[in-house]
C-alpha cells in the first residue's frame, strides 16, 4: 500500500514539473501611433481617462506637442479601426501612422 501512495505521489509530482516547463503562450501585443487633432492637455485627459478602457487596450500614451496617440493593445480584441472609432466618440479625428 505504501509503494503505490508513494508511486502515486511521484507521478503527480512529475505531472507538475512537466506542466511547469511548458512555455506561456506569450500574449501578442501590436503597437500603433495614431496622428490626431489634439491640440490641449484636456484633450490629452480625455483620452487617457477614455481608451485604456477599451477592450484590448494594454497602453496609452498622448504626446500633445506632436499630436500623437500611440495605444498598445491586443490584436484578437480590438483593431486600429475600432480605435479610430473610440477617438471619434470623444470629438479626436484620428489616422494610424504608418
Amino acid at each position: 500500500m505504501k509503494k503505490i501512495i508513494a508511486l502515486c505521489l511521484v507521478a503527480l509530482f512529475s505531472l507538475g514539473i512537466a506542466n511547469a516547463q511548458e512555455p506561456k503562450n506569450e500574449k501578442k501585443t501590436v503597437t500603433t501611433e495614431f496622428v490626431t487633432d489634439i491640440d490641449c492637455a484636456g484633450c490629452a485627459k480625455k483620452v487617457n481617462n477614455t481608451i485604456p478602457y477599451e477592450k484590448g487596450v494594454k497602453e496609452v500614451k498622448v504626446d500633445v506637442d506632436t499630436k500623437t496617440v500611440t495605444v498598445t493593445y491586443d490584436p484578437a480584441k480590438t483593431n486600429d479601426e475600432a480605435l479610430v472609432k473610440a477617438l471619434a466618440k470623444i470629438k479626436i479625428k484620428a489616422t494610424p501612422k504608418k
